[in-house]
This record gives structure tokens, C-alpha cells and sequence, in this order.
């Protein structure tokens, strides 16, 4: 009897890891934030808190299809970069940016954050790229709000990552700030296919932001 348990459980192990082999399904890989940040010497240009919680999230979100995160950072000014997509499997930085913040989260710094439709102001948190399309802002990318109750009606309020001309650093040379959205997070025209096409269909997107409600309503 307990050889045919036995047998038993090697069947349904074999068949299982064939069924998995079969689907597709992939072995996700983690990464330690410390060891990548310290390699790539990124203490000039993100800041580690906003780094290894980035990192963190990341290793956690099994639905991912590419070892790429995009940070974005609304603590910096909108006149500085603050928009980086990185490749955690090469450890370098494939793209960095201004981008824009929501109309309503803020003058030169976003300091408002919001899920709320017709608030007109930025969400935070994490987020999974999914599908591109031609709309109002020429060739955009969905997003996916990962957090219930922080950025979840993402889909909803039409946030998507965009070109825009307003997200230029020759627009904030004249106007002294990167132009507002509705809530997008929007980058300059220049990059914006490049980048789109880098990060869509299942790249992790964390957005960071001063926000004392976040850490205690997020899962992450």
C-alpha cells in the first residue's frame, strides 16, 4: 500500500511538471537590492529607501514578464530626472527622464496623490505594464494598478504612460517646470516610443511619492 502512495505521489509530480514545462510557466528570479544598487552606484541618482522598496515590490509580483523596473520618484522636482527604467538582470539603466505629475497633485513638486476618478492627480504605488494603443497622446501604454484602494481604478481614470511635449526639458527651460497631466505619468515625445516598447507587456512600474496613507494601506 505505501508503495502505491508512493508511486502515486511520483505520477502526479511528473504530470504536474510536465503540465507546468507545457504552459510556459517560468522560475521568476529575485534580486537583492543592496548588492545592484551598490554595483551600479546609484547613490547620486535614486535614493536606496526608494530603490530596495522598488526592488522589494518587485520580487513579489509573480504576474511580471521582464527582469526591467521603472522607477519614478514624485519626492524629486519635476526639473529633475526622475523617471528610470532599469534592467535588473544587466544591472544598468536603459532610460531615465522628467516626467510629468497630475494637474492636481502639485505645482513643481507632487505632493497629492490619488485613485479617485476625475481627481486629475497621480497615483502611487506599483503597477504592471500591459498592452500599447494609438489615442489622444499618439502611441501609449495601459497600466495596471496593482494596489486596492492606492491605484487600482488605473484602467478606469485612462492612466497610461505617454509622449508629451510638456514633459520636455526645453518646455521646463521656458515655463521654469515640466507641464501637468490629467494623471499620467507622461515623458518626452523624443523617448516615448523607445520607452514604451522597452517596458510594455509586463514590466513592473513602481511610483513613489510622499504619502503617509501609502504605507498603511499598502500590501507591499
Amino acid at each position: 500500500m505505501r508503495n502505491i502512495r508512493t508511486l502515486l505521489i511520483l505520477l502526479i509530480t511528473v504530470i504536474t511538471f510536465n503540465l507546468s514545462s507545457a504552459a510556459g510557466i517560468r522560475r521568476l528570479k529575485g534580486y537583492h537590492a543592496e548588492s545592484i544598487y551598490r554595483q551600479m552606484d546609484l547613490k547620486n541618482t535614486i535614493d536606496y529607501s526608494v530603490f530596495k522598496k522598488a526592488v522589494e515590490g518587485f520580487n513579489r509580483i509573480i504576474p511580471r514578464k521582464k527582469d526591467i523596473i521603472v522607477i519614478i520618484d514624485y519626492t524629486k522636482k519635476s526639473m529633475e530626472e526622475r523617471f528610470f527604467v532599469i534592467d535588473l538582470e544587466q544591472q544598468k539603466i536603459i532610460a531615465k527622464s522628467h516626467v510629468s505629475h497630475g494637474i492636481n497633485s502639485g505645482e513643481e513638486l507632487a505632493t497629492s496623490f490619488s485613485n479617485e476618478i476625475g481627481s486629475n492627480k497621480s497615483s502611487i504605488g506599483f503597477f504592471l505594464t500591459e498592452n500599447t494603443y494609438n489615442g489622444e497622446f499618439g502611441y501609449s501604454l495601459r497600466l495596471r494598478g496593482l494596489e486596492k484602494g492606492i491605484n487600482d481604478n488605473a484602467k478606469v481614470r485612462s492612466i497610461v504612460l505617454h509622449g508629451a511635449e510638456y514633459a520636455s526639458r526645453k518646455y521646463a527651460d521656458f515655463y521654469g517646470r515640466i507641464g501637468r497631466s490629467q494623471g499620467c505619468p507622461a515623458i518626452p515625445d523624443s523617448i516615448s516610443s523607445t520607452v514604451i516598447d522597452l517596458v510594455k507587456d509586463g514590466a513592473v512600474m513602481y511610483v513613489h511619492g510622499k504619502d503617509s496613507k501609502y504605507s498603511k494601506l499598502s500590501i507591499f
